[in-house]
């Protein structure tokens, strides 16, 4: 079954300022304003709600295009020597992931300000500091994104719960993501070759026939948001020279599952943008008003085997401690004739037997962290449905 192409609705940057300020509760405004506010706010909710894919992006934000510029540096990191990227790098691995860690503190205005510490990146090696620094700009500008859309969320739900539930997290995740081409593969492999270093976690064990084309495999994020630049696509040649290219074929390669229409979907966005996935965390939170997206990212075909993906990601989440209640969760179990609709084949079949479902890791309760624990040991501990991979 071939994917469609999604389009994913476009938030303007500053319709989104404008709705997450107090002037959007203005009565000042003209009819026309607020009808067309309102319109917007539906539509948030349309595509980020239970029918909709869970997903959408946010376009002309201010200096996107320079914040990202230093996205193909992903690749010069993965690609250093073996020494250097031990600690952090797995050889056989299809992605190449560099971990910061983002800090919410309050300053004496009581606004939210960013402190990002560097971890794994620029902290050692004097040529990646700038980098370290970039990031931490791109950071900033990606959370504020996300309080954002919470507090739209929240005004749209009633109460103030998920942008609260944010705030009281005190950190974020980022990570500066590289998705390997098959010739950075064979270069990172002949480096663990020469060294005779030995991944014995991947090596020996079959690979599970479900999509093992991906650069990664099906999954929901736990968390509230998911924010991602849109990729940025490096063609490579033999001498390891890249430039950038646009989006082959014409989409991100984020594909999507969506349940209500039993259809996979290839993601399709403007390459300056910054695209927002729904977590499980924030399905609970919102008592089923938004839904977690089941996605993947789509592997290039054998003719563009040298395409590299770069991207950079922040994970939003509750704190540690928040409790999530299972039964504020409403994702709907579809009966027999709700199986019917739409198509469903043996792919489909075979995705759903690697995800465990939300009711096997939410227990009612159960805090955060207990949730992330449960969730990663399901997906990817010795007996989770992903460990081999």
């Amino acid at each position: 079954m071939e994917a469609e192409i999604l389009d994913l609705y476009e938030l303007p940057y500053s319709d989104l300022v404008f709705l997450s300020s107090d002037y959007a509760k203005s009565s000042s405004m003209s009819t026309e304003e607020l009808q067309r506010l309102d319109l917007t706010r539906r539509s948030i909710m349309e595509a980020l709600g239970p029918m909709g894919p869970g997903l959408l992006s946010v376009v002309d934000v201010p200096n996107a295009a320079a914040l990202r510029r230093d996205l193909p540096l992903a690749r010069d990191l993965s690609l250093l020597d073996a020494e250097s990227r031990k600690r952090i790098l797995k050889a056989k691995r299809k992605v190449s992931s560099f971990a910061m860690q983002l800090k919410y503190e309050q300053n004496s205005n009581s606004e939210q300000v960013l402190e990002l510490a560097d971890r794994s990146i620029g902290s050692e090696n004097d040529e990646y500091k700038k980098l370290g620094s970039n990031l931490k700009k791109l950071g900033f500008c990606m959370m504020e994104l996300g309080l954002r859309l919470a507090r739209v969320c929240d005004d749209a739900i009633g109460g103030q719960e998920l942008e609260q539930s944010l705030v009281e997290s005190c950190a974020a995740k980022g990570r500066l993501i590289h998705y390997h081409s098959e010739l950075d593969r064979r270069i990172l492999l002949k480096q663990s070759l020469e060294r005779k270093v030995k991944n014995s976690k991947f090596d020996g064990k079959k690979e599970s026939n479900v999509d093992c084309n991906l650069w990664q495999q099906w999954h929901y994020d736990y968390g509230i948001f998911t924010v991602l630049t849109a990729p940025m696509f490096l063609l490579q040649s033999a001498e390891s020279h890249y430039e950038e290219c646009g989006y082959p074929n014409g989409h991100t390669f984020l594909q999507i599952y969506d349940p209500n229409k039993k259809r996979i979907f290839k993601a399709k966005s403007s390459p300056v943008s910054f695209i927002f996935q729904v977590g499980e965390s924030a399905e609970v939170i919102s008592k089923g008003n938004l839904r977690a997206t089941l996605h993947s990212v789509g592997g290039p075909p054998a003719k563009l085997g040298n395409l590299s993906r770069e991207t950079f990601v922040v994970f939003l989440q509750p704190p540690w401690d928040k409790v999530l209640r299972a039964s504020d969760c409403l994702r709907p179990v579809p009966s027999s004739e709700e199986e019917a609709i739409g198509e469903k084949n043996q792919r489909i079949e075979d995705i759903e037997k690697i995800v465990p479902p939300l009711s096997s890791r939410l227990k009612d309760g159960m805090t955060f962290a207990e949730f992330s624990r449960e969730t990663t040991k399901q997906y990817y501990g010795g007996s989770g449905l992903q460990s081999n991979r």
